[in-house]
C-alpha cells in the first residue's frame, strides 16, 4: 500500500493533492489529518498548512491478479490474463504456454487456485467478490462433457435399472450432472458421501 503525507492550505486541498500525485480518485484512498490548517496573525503571518497522510486503499481486483501471477511464475508458467466483469465478481480468462499445468486432473489445480484468488481478493474487498478461472475456455468444454456423459449414464441406468455411481465431483461440476438429467424422464439423482469425495448416484426413478 501506497502511503504520502502532503499539506495545503486546507484539508481537502491537501487530500486533492495526493490524489493527484497519487494518479488515483478520491474512493480509492483513506485519509489521516495529521495537522489541522492554522491562520496566523492578520490571517498570513505565522500560518500554518494542513497536513495530511494519504494511503491508497488496495483494489481487490488488482490484488488478484498480482498473486495469481505470481504463482504462475513461481510453477514456471507465462500467462496472459483477461478480465471480465460480472454481477458478483470477475472471471479472469488464463491463456499461455504451459497451461495444461494450471489445469491439471479433472481441473483440480485450476479449482484450487480459484479458491486461492478469492480468499486473496475478499481480504480487501469491502463486500464479497467472486473470482471465477478459466483457462482458454477449459470451463465450457468441461462442461460440455459432463453433460454428455450425464446423458450417457442416464440412459445407462435406464437400459441396465441399476444405479451408477460417478467419481467423486466438486459442487459446480455435481449441479451441470444434476442439471442435465433433469431432461431424462424416469432417472434421479442424489449425492452421497462428503467433500471432498463426494459424488453423483444416478438412478431408474423406481428404485
Amino acid at each position: 500500500m501506497k502511503k504520502i503525507t502532503v499539506s495545503g492550505k486546507t484539508v481537502d486541498e491537501a487530500v486533492q493533492s495526493a490524489i493527484a500525485k497519487l494518479n488515483t480518485t478520491r474512493d480509492r484512498i483513506s485519509f489521516q489529518v495529521l495537522e489541522e490548517p492554522q491562520k496566523g496573525f492578520l490571517g498570513i503571518i505565522g500560518s500554518k498548512p494542513a497536513v495530511v497522510e494519504v494511503e491508497i486503499q488496495p483494489d481487490a481486483a488488482e490484488e488478484a491478479v498480482k498473486f495469481l501471477q505470481e504463482v504462475t511464475k513461481n510453477m514456471g508458467v507465462s500467462i496472459e490474463i483477461s478480465q471480465v466483469e460480472t454481477k458478483d465478481g470477475f472471471t479472469f480468462n488464463l491463456s499461455g504456454e504451459g497451461i495444461g499445468m494450471l489445469i491439471g486432473k479433472r481441473g483440480q489445480t485450476l479449482d484450487s487456485l480459484q479458491y486461492l484468488v478469492n480468499l486473496v481478493a475478499n481480504r480487501y474487498s469491502e463486500g464479497y467478490m467472486r473470482i471465477v478461472l478459466d483457462a482458454e475456455s477449459y470451463r465450457d468444454r468441461r462442461k460440455e462433457s459432463l453433460e454428455q456423459l450425464a446423458k450417457r449414464l442416464g440412459h445407462k441406468a435406464l437400459k441396465t435399472r441399476k444405479e451408477v455411481i460417478l467419481e467423486p465431483m466438486n459442487a459446480l461440476e455435481r449441479k451441470i450432472i444434476h442439471t442435465a438429467l433433469q431432461e431424462i424422464k424416469g432417472v434421479k439423482t442424489y449425492s452421497e458421501g462428503v467433500e471432498p469425495n463426494r459424488r453423483i448416484v444416478v438412478a431408474p426413478a423406481g428404485k
